[in-house]
């Protein structure tokens, strides 16, 4: 899950630019004919995550992988999120065996907002979900290599109080799985089971980085010290 990025600077104090960036974020304004936002800051984490189905009362460890987010000067965030293949395992009717393998592909950037003086964020990911792998009662179903959501999954999250620009921390959310397609005879079964809201997610961003491409590498140059404890 669904998505990160960090908040910037300089014009932050004037209330029309930050409600334009957090509009723009929301994809509510086109950023046509708007003044450009500038990459002050590009920071990347190390992700790793739990993400529970509710419709199969199931967990599944996400990563590790990485976070690449840029910081624009307008309090604005993109990020690319990279995750690798993630497996889970569930009991169909409670009683038949199923394992999974997931990949969460980003259909477009994460974007989002982060609090200059807390650090705090919000961010959205549009995920298409696609299983490569499936075994029902220990058997290989085949799936195909086209199995996936019908439209990307929209995973928003928040970050928890204590999260740290520098130090990180976890981002909570909540997210709804879209019908499968293209799965071959397995997509009634999948589509049975799977989709459904309800479904949850932890990201648990380590230490930052700032990368080699960053316009600053000094994020007290950006941040409050209260997004940086």
């Amino acid at each position: 899950m669904p998505a990160e990025s960090l908040a910037p600077v300089r014009r932050w104090g004037r209330t029309t630019a930050a409600a334009t960036a957090s509009l723009a974020a929301l994809g509510v304004l086109s950023t046509t004919g708007t003044a450009h936002a500038d990459v002050v800051l590009k920071l990347n984490y190390p992700l790793t995550g739990t993400t529970t189905i509710k419709s199969t009362n199931s967990s599944m460890s996400l990563g590790p992988g990485t976070l690449a987010t840029a910081v624009d000067d307008t309090g604005g965030l993109t990020a690319t999120v990279d995750l690798p293949p993630a497996t889970g395992s569930f009991k169909e009717f409670g009683v038949i065996p199923v394992s999974v393998t997931t990949e969460f592909v980003e259909a477009s950037p994460t974007t989002g907002t982060v609090d200059i003086n807390t650090g705090a964020v919000q961010t959205t990911s549009h995920l298409t979900i696609k299983i490569t792998e499936l075994k029902v009662a220990g058997i290989p179903t085949p799936v195909g290599g086209s199995c996936r959501t019908e439209t990307p999954a929209e995973v928003s999250v928040a970050s928890d109080a204590d999260f740290s620009v520098i130090n990180g921390g976890n981002l909570n959310g909540t997210y709804t799985i879209p019908k499968f397609k293209d799965c071959l005879l397995a997509t009634p079964l999948i589509n049975l089971v799977v989709p459904g809201s309800g479904n949850t997610i932890t990201l648990t961003l380590g230490p930052a980085s700032v990368a080699a491409s960053s316009p600053t590498a000094d994020p007290s140059k950006v941040f409050k010290a209260g997004a940086l404890r």
